[in-house]
């Protein structure tokens, strides 16, 4: 199995995810199954239904994120030695040449991707375009829109 690269803190957020599912949702849900058990016939239990559904969604996503951990190649930005280099986990910050406006990212994994936060993922257009640049750079990114310049104006390993 290939390895996946996520950031440092998108490990320890994929862990405590982990942890809470196996510490308080699956008890929970287990507690849930007795009760409606307890009301007799489950052919017709909405409460047992639900709980069993819930529960099949929590061993779910607790298999989901063992998966994804174990095949994580984590990567903390603070040990990164790119000199100055856009390399995973980088923040850039850019200004689009056509708008003038800046923005901030981070290049992270795909589970980590959350444009809302200014996470980009590795595999969208604008990483793939910023990889492997410098500050100074003028970078062309074929967006949806069409094609967009950007000047890398600082990078950072935070």
């Amino acid at each position: 199995m290939s390895s996946v690269p996520i950031t440092k803190y998108g490990a320890e957020l994929l862990k405590e995810e982990l942890i809470r599912l196996k510490t308080k949702e699956r008890p929970a849900v287990i507690l849930a199954i007795a009760e409606a058990r307890s009301h007799g016939d489950l052919s017709e239990n909405a409460e047992y239904d639900a709980a069993k559904e819930r529960q099949s969604f929590i061993e779910g996503r607790i298999a989901d994120l063992e998966g994804k951990l174990g095949a994580a190649q984590v990567i903390d930005p603070l040990l990164l030695e790119a000199d100055g280099r856009i390399v995973f986990a980088s923040t850039v910050h850019l200004e689009d040449l056509g708008s003038g406006e800046k923005v901030t990212y981070q290049i992270v994994g795909l589970d980590e991707a959350d444009l809302k936060q200014s996470k980009v993922s590795i595999t969208s257009p604008i990483a793939r375009a910023l990889i492997g640049k410098y500050a100074g750079d003028v970078v062309e990114v074929q967006a949806p829109a069409g094609v967009r310049e950007y000047e890398v104006l600082e990078v950072r390993y935070v």
